[in-house]
């Protein structure tokens, strides 16, 4: 989800070469993960139903969607039209089994629902505009709406001291919302709705992500305050929406007549970025550590 989305990104600011870098991760990650969930799903019922309870399978949505666009962007709406469909026939169940799971005092994991959703909106709105799709266009509106109500269902379940103590998930607080910008500028972009339809869609637009960026600001104030500098593999949940906020600016900027969002999407997008390749090397560092741990000696040491 991480490098898909930076994949978005720096796609809207013309990096096209790092952009298929990063495609390129995200699809071999894909793919991975894409066989493990089949394998389960065939040969460990047991196993797969319990993982299914959890809100992290909806990052089985969530990536697929991110891919899918990012693949559209590139012009193969075949390949990103499969993604969609096949989205579309996991999210019902998977969104069901976890909500059926929620309780009160969640981790920034409840806004995945969200997440998901808005994940079908973005590749739905995205592939109406290329093949010019009326129906998906209508398509993508009703999975936003939904999107932002399972926003402030998921936000009244969650435990607010994350923001202080959570070990990277919490971030999806206000990445659930980036999401949602972004969906919203996909739709303020289409011409299916004018007038009034349009002005309000503009208007939800902008507010999402103006809370999006007041999450993003009060998130980092409680990193600086409260530092966790231990990898953590959640600490990629904390990426995504760094990447996510970026990007929702960029493609918010054009549709929303707002020009100054444009720039403050590429300063985001740098930083989400560095946060990657950051996230990425602490977490070579700690596979190392523990590999060492293994073999009975400190990192660096080898064992006769």
């Amino acid at each position: 989800m991480a490098a898909g989305i930076l994949s978005v990104g720096l796609h809207l600011t013309g990096h096209e070469v790092v952009s298929l870098v990063a495609l390129a991760i995200a699809a071999a990650l894909w793919l991975v993960l894409a066989v493990d969930f089949a394998s389960r799903l065939l040969a460990d019922r047991g196993r797969f139903r319990a993982d299914a309870d959890t809100p992290g399978a909806l990052t089985a949505v969530a990536a697929t969607t991110v891919l899918g666009t990012r693949i559209s962007l590139l012009g193969w709406q075949t390949v990103a039209a499969a993604l969609l469909a096949l989205a579309a026939v996991i999210w019902p169940e998977l969104l069901l089994h976890v909500v059926r799971h929620w309780r009160r005092r969640m981790p920034g994991a409840v806004f995945l629902g969200c997440v998901a959703t808005q994940g079908l909106a973005v590749l739905a709105a995205t592939l109406a505009a290329a093949g010019r799709h009326d129906w998906l266009a209508w398509a993508a509106l009703a999975a936003f709406c939904l999107g932002l109500l399972l926003y402030v269902a998921a936000l009244a379940l969650f435990d607010l001291r994350e923001v202080v103590g959570g070990a990277g998930d919490h971030w999806v607080a206000g990445g659930a919302l980036a999401i949602s910008a972004l969906a919203g500028s996909k739709l303020t972009a289409s011409p299916v709705w004018t007038a009034g339809a349009h002005t309000a869609l503009r208007i939800v637009t902008l507010v999402t992500l103006g809370l999006s960026l007041v999450w993003y600001a009060v998130l980092l104030g409680a990193e600086l305050r409260h530092p966790r500098t231990h990898y953590d593999i959640r600490r990629w949940a904390t990426v995504f929406p760094l990447g996510m906020t970026a990007t929702a600016c960029l493609s918010a900027a054009e549709p929303a007549d707002v020009p100054w969002l444009r720039p403050l999407g590429e300063v985001l997008l740098w930083i989400a970025v560095g946060a990657w390749l950051l996230t990425f090397v602490s977490f070579l560092a700690s596979h190392r550590a523990e590999r060492a741990a293994r073999r009975g000696g400190p990192p660096g040491t080898t064992t006769g």
